[in-house]
């Protein structure tokens, strides 16, 4: 423990295409919608976060609000560095420091990532004077956020559905053994519900609505054991341009997403068969562990369940389990030295 670690902080990022959240002093600091608004006269960020959120979809011309995160990765560099960097000035602890310490960071990616999208994050994590900086991948950080022993040779799959991709890895001894990563997650969901209401109820939405929507009466299946009530959705009539009403239930949600789930099964299916023999009799035993925020939708475990004929268990805390993973191996760094990247 040097002079140098002294003035140190440790911080964990699980930087995902709809949310980032930061772990400091093992405390969720900051659980903010990943996305910025931008002036476009001056190119000055003028809001992030939940600020950047409630403009969404509600600016003038002058505004733009950016999500610098697509799919998992990083579409604007410049955007995103800005973002992350005020983030971390906004750590409470942090914020009372006369000058910006130097920070050991886990920082968490998707493991379908390329080499250039990993030199992205970590250039962007030195800029915002991240001197010692690992790499984690999702499923991986996932895993231990739900408190999986990763380290011991026994199989476990994670399914990881996120905002931008659905993150899918058999584990044991502390690596991915084998994992596909589709980019069908809670954005595409979100899509297909403002398509739905454009084609089914004449109805355009925005994207915050829609999110709405997903969260309110969202469902994977037409059959819910305790249905949601129907929800009625405004927005604009696209034959008379006015404003307009409409009630809709969770089975019409259910009809929205259809397609797209597939997809996800499909996935699952993929990683299932490619599984050594060895580690599908473990997971036979063990079942599927879903995290990140798209498993909360409602009747996906029951729907995955019946597709692979094995126990699907949610996290507890599905959109906080991958930041937990990130900062238990933050914690832990020697432990976890052999999975991380530096």
């Amino acid at each position: 423990m040097g002079f140098f670690d002294f003035l140190t902080e440790e911080i964990a990022i699980d930087l995902g295409t709809a949310n980032t959240l930061i772990i400091h002093l093992d405390k969720v600091v900051v659980d903010s919608p990943s996305i910025v608004a931008r002036d476009r006269i001056s190119g000055k960020i003028i809001a992030v976060g939940k600020e950047a959120n409630m403009m969404q979809g509600k600016t003038h011309e002058n505004i733009k609000t950016i999500r610098p995160l697509k799919d998992g990765v990083i579409a604007d560099f410049d955007a995103s560095e800005k973002m992350i960097n005020m983030f971390i000035k906004n750590i409470p602890a942090l914020k009372k420091k006369w000058f910006p310490p130097a920070l050991r960071m886990v920082i968490c990616i998707p493991s379908g990532i390329t080499e250039v999208e990993m030199r992205a994050v970590k250039e962007s994590a030195e800029r915002v004077n991240g001197k010692e900086v690992y790499l984690i991948h999702e499923p991986m950080a996932a895993a231990i956020g739900i408190g999986l022993d990763i380290m011991q040779p026994k199989g476990n799959m994670i399914v990881d559905i996120g905002g931008g991709t659905t993150e899918i890895a058999v584990i044991a001894l502390g690596g991915i053994v084998c994992d596909k990563s589709v980019k069908i997650a809670g954005d595409v969901f979100t899509n297909d519900i403002i398509y739905y209401m454009r084609t089914q109820h004449n109805l355009y939405v925005g994207e915050s609505t829609a999110e709405a929507i997903k969260i309110e009466i969202g469902s994977a299946t037409e059959d819910l054991q305790s249905p949601p009530d129907e929800k009625s959705v405004q927005g604009r009539d696209l034959l008379t341009g006015k404003p307009k009403q409409v009630q809709i239930s969770y089975r019409e949600i259910a009809k929205a997403l259809d397609k797209s789930i597939l997809r996800v099964e499909d996935a699952v299916m993929e990683t299932l068969s490619q599984t050594p023999p060895e580690l599908a009799a473990d997971i036979y035993n063990t079942g599927i562990y879903l995290a990140g925020g798209g498993s909360m939708l409602r009747g996906l475990d029951r729907r995955l369940s019946q597709k692979t004929d094995l126990p699907v268990y949610i996290a507890e805390d599905p959109l906080r389990a991958v930041v937990r993973g990130t900062g238990i191996a933050l914690k832990n760094l020697e432990r976890y030295k052999s999975i991380l990247i530096k």
